[in-house]
């Protein structure tokens, strides 16, 4: 699903109202517009303003108009004896009572002790631990808004985003409380730091806080919580878009825009009426809003069992899958091609796991029917998404068979094509090229302080560009070929890096393939693929280069060359880290 990863106090009100007018209105549009007489389900539809429009082939979902801790929160005792949260490493575990005690706890005295009030930030900054939604559920019923950290950010990485997004708290591990003090420093803040101590007997850092006896329900006086009455449309987080495009920007995601995303992540599998624990990994980073809200809240707020992974490690996710019997999985593409060569792991280990997303960035045809012959009782499924729409945008049936497609649009949500650079923002026909546009209710409300990349990213009527290049063929399938700032440009020709990557993927030599590109004088860019062999095989640049020039056009051929490296760098999410290999490997 995802791609993944975001508008001004002064542009805030237009577009939340534009989006809101967008998404309640999504049918009575059709009944305007002109359905395309070669579409077979229908959805398809034109109109002269805004030209050819996807809507969603799902039912739609009902908004809850509900906080996000009282979303999640609202069926717990049907299942509050039930783990809720188990960390890998440790075995430290919360049933569902517990967990919603101490997140209680937690919001008490966050108002109680630490006088924070409504609309405050706290960060926190954390690997995937049975303590992060107590921390973020916690802070959010105390009114709060929760900005999510990257924990292996440097000092001023984390410097700048406490600034840019006000924080008065943080909670960090033991390990993390000197960067996290550093960073105060820097951005000359003196803010409360609870630690979460990750060995029993472990010492509580000078000048710490101890995060457990903050979520301790003893000697809680639960009466004093205030209940603010907050409105579902204010803002609730402020993840960071990953700045693999430029510096990160503070996305404004609204409960709204929470709860409604969870509605349309559950509302074709039916988890929640299921009658049973799903059970799941949380492998992806909680810190990113795939592993936040895809993977955590809404997994939650249905009874699931979550097996917290703070590090990716083999042996842990084959635990995992293996002896806790898991569910489901939620991954990246680099997961899938680990657990498609990774031999330990066969499909008589994992008799239970029905289903796998994979999202945050493409996956090819072949790599998904290789996952589906080694594990054929799972189905494998592929979505869309971004920061921006908290996350999921496009999604797939359970019974999907268009296997390289990204799906049609969640319920509630539209979508267009739009020519690429163009001021015209006309949606475009089936089969043409160009930029992915998104309408719907889990659209952002904006970037934080940011008017010239909300300027960018909305246009108008509600529509917010993804900066994805794509297509839909003529069932309204919608298929991700590239980012549009990653296209490399031979002369009057782009080459999408990613189609590349998929052929060079399926030779039988290479584990990992990325193409980035390097300058040259008459053409201005030229391919060149940096490439990891598989164990023991050898190959030459030669080879691979024929390899390619035989499979695509010629001005997508690897004329900037082949490179042989041991590791391509990727980022906690799977995205390529094109910038580290354009500074290693383009010149």
């Amino acid at each position: 699903m995802l791609r993944h990863l975001m508008r001004s106090v002064m542009f805030a009100q237009p577009v939340q109202s534009a989006v809101a007018a967008a998404s309640s209105g999504a049918r009575s549009l059709s009944t305007a517009a002109t359905t395309l007489p070669t579409q077979q389900d229908k959805l398809v539809v034109y109109t002269e303003e805004e030209g050819y429009i996807r809507q969603s082939p799902f039912d739609p979902v009902e908004a809850v108009n509900l906080t996000v801790d009282k979303y999640v929160w609202r069926d717990f005792k049907k299942f509050e004896k039930d783990v809720a949260t188990i960390c890998i490493v440790s075995g430290r575990q919360y049933t569902y009572a517990q967990l919603r005690d101490s997140s209680a706890a937690f919001a008490v005295r966050l108002q109680t002790k630490f006088k924070l009030g409504q609309g405050d930030t706290i960060a926190i900054c954390l690997p995937n631990l049975p303590e992060y939604p107590i921390a973020t559920l916690g802070a959010i019923e105390a009114g709060l808004t929760v900005t999510t950290v990257n924990p292996i950010y440097t000092a001023e990485e984390i410097c700048r985003q406490l600034q840019l997004s006000d924080s008065k708290f943080a909670v960090v591990t033991s390990l993390g409380y000197g960067v996290m003090k550093e960073a105060c420093e820097l951005a000359q803040k003196n803010l409360p730091i609870a630690v979460i101590r990750l060995q029993p007997n472990e010492k509580l850092p000078t000048g710490a806080i101890d995060f457990f006896e903050l979520i301790s329900p003893r000697d809680v006086d639960y009466s004093q919580l205030q209940d603010y009455d907050i409105d579902p449309d204010s803002v609730v987080f402020l993840p960071f878009s990953s700045g693999t495009t430029g510096m990160p920007k503070a996305v404004q995601l609204t409960h709204n825009n929470i709860t409604i995303n969870g509605e349309q992540l559950e509302l074709p599998f039916g988890f929640r009426q299921s009658g049973r624990q799903e059970i799941l990994p949380g492998i992806l980073p909680f810190f990113h809003i795939y592993g936040l809200n895809v993977v955590m809240l809404s997994k939650i707020s249905i009874g699931a069992k979550l097996i917290t992974v703070p590090q990716f490690r083999p042996d842990d996710l084959v635990k995992a899958l293996c002896e806790y019997k898991s569910t489901m999985l939620n991954v990246v593409p680099p997961i899938a091609l680990f657990m498609i060569n990774y031999p330990k792991l066969t499909p008589e280990m994992v008799p239970d796991l029905q289903y796998v997303f994979t999202g945050a960035a493409p996956i090819t045809e072949n790599d998904m029917q290789r996952f589906m012959k080694k594990f054929p009782h799972t189905k494998f499924l592929q979505g869309f998404g971004m920061t921006e729409t908290s996350p999921l945008a496009l999604q797939v049936s359970p019974n999907n068979t268009r296997f390289s497609s990204a799906g049609a649009p969640a319920s509630n949500t539209e979508a267009k094509i739009v020519a690429i650079g163009s001021e015209c923002h006309k949606g475009l026909g089936p089969n043409t090229t160009g930029e992915i546009c998104i309408r719907g209710p889990q659209v952002m409300k904006g970037y934080l302080n940011n008017d010239e990349a909300n300027a960018d990213i909305f246009l108008p009527n509600g529509w917010m560009r993804t900066g994805d290049v794509g297509h839909y063929d003529e069932e309204g399938y919608f298929y991700i070929t590239d980012r549009i700032k990653e296209l490399i440009k031979v002369k009057a020709f782009q080459v999408p890096p990613a189609e590349l990557e998929g052929i060079l993927r399926d030779h039988p030599k290479i584990l990992e393939a990325a193409v980035i590109p390097r300058p040259d004088e008459l053409a201005g860019e030229l391919p060149r693929a940096v490439v990891v062999l598989r164990e023991g095989m050898q190959a030459t640049e030669e080879e691979i280069y024929n390899y390619v020039a035989e499979r695509v056009a010629e001005y997508k051929r690897l004329d900037g060359g082949v490179v042989f490296t041991n590791e391509i760098p990727k980022s906690l999410t799977g995205k390529i880290l094109r910038k580290q290999l354009r500074e290693a490997y383009s010149s």
